[in-house]
C-alpha cells in the first residue's frame, strides 16, 4: 500500500488526524490533476446546492448569535482580507470572537512575551489567544464563528472544502504553490487535523495532498470528518 493510501485511510478512519498521518514531508511530485469534471464544474454546483439547502436553518442561528455578539459591544461580524484562487484577494467573513482592536492587542502581547512571539512566528496562531472573548471561545471551539463564510462560498470566493484561507501577509511564508490552484475552504485536510500541533509551513503539504486527490469522494470524507470534529468541539 502506498504512503498516500495509508494517509487517506487515516483521514477516513478518524477525524482527529495527526499531522504525521496526513503529511508525508518528502518532496511532492506534481501529479496529474484528477477529476477534471468535478474540479471544474461539479464541485461548484455541490457548494451552491449544499449552502442553499442549509441556509434556512443556519441563517436564523447566525442572526441570533450576531445579536448576542453586538449586545456585548462592537460589530458582530469580522471582515479580513484573505488570498483566494489564483492569488485573488477577497474579504472573508466571520462572527467576531475577539476583542475590539484585536490587531493592536496582538502586537502588545507579542512584544511583551518572547514565547508568544515564537509561537506566532511558527504557527501564525496562538493556542491560548488572549484576544478571544469568553463567548468567542465557545464560537471557536464549536466552529460556529465560521458560519458567515457560507456567503463567501455563494459568492465563489471559497469552497466548502479546500485549503485554510491564507492572510495576505502570510504569502511570503507559504512554501508551496498548490494553494493558489484551489478555492480556500471552510474545512479541509488541515482543518480536521491536529492543527494546533503543526507549523504554518505544514499547510503546504496538506494543500498539495488535497490538490492531488481532489474528488467528490475526498470532499465527502472531509465533510463527514468535519461533522465529527464539530461535535467533539475540537475546533479552534
Amino acid at each position: 500500500m502506498r504512503v498516500e493510501d495509508i494517509q487517506m485511510t487515516g483521514v477516513i478512519g478518524s477525524a482527529n488526524v495527526t499531522a504525521s498521518s496526513v503529511v508525508d514531508k518528502r518532496p511532492l511530485r506534481h501529479a496529474a490533476r484528477k477529476g477534471g469534471f468535478y474540479r471544474n464544474f461539479a464541485k461548484r454546483v455541490l457548494d451552491i446546492s449544499l449552502v442553499v439547502l442549509c441556509l434556512p436553518a443556519i441563517l436564523p442561528l447566525i442572526l441570533v448569535l450576531a445579536a448576542i455578539v453586538a449586545w456585548q459591544g462592537g460589530s458582530p461580524f469580522y471582515r479580513q482580507q484573505r488570498i483566494g484562487l489564483k492569488g485573488r484577494v477577497f474579504h472573508m467573513w466571520k462572527l467576531r470572537s475577539m476583542v475590539r482592536d484585536a490587531d493592536q492587542v496582538l502586537e502588545q502581547c507579542l512584544d511583551s512575551s518572547p514565547a508568544l512571539r515564537a509561537e506566532w512566528t511558527t504557527k501564525q496562531k496562538l493556542i491560548n489567544d488572549p484576544r478571544v472573548t469568553s463567548l468567542g471561545r465557545f464560537l471557536r471551539k464549536s466552529s460556529i464563528d465560521e458560519l458567515p463564510q457560507l456567503f463567501n462560498v455563494l459568492r465563489g470566493d471559497m469552497s466548502l472544502v479546500g485549503p485554510r484561507p491564507m492572510m495576505v501577509d502570510q504569502q511570503p511564508m507559504y512554501p508551496g504553490h498548490d494553494y493558489y490552484e484551489l478555492r480556500p475552504g471552510i474545512t479541509g485536510f488541515w482543518q480536521i487535523s491536529d492543527r494546533n500541533k503543526t507549523s504554518f509551513a505544514d499547510r503546504a503539504f496538506y494543500d498539495a495532498r488535497y490538490n492531488n486527490r481532489l474528488s467528490f469522494k475526498t470532499d465527502l470524507v472531509i465533510l463527514m470528518s468535519t461533522v465529527r470534529v464539530v461535535l467533539r468541539g475540537t475546533g479552534h
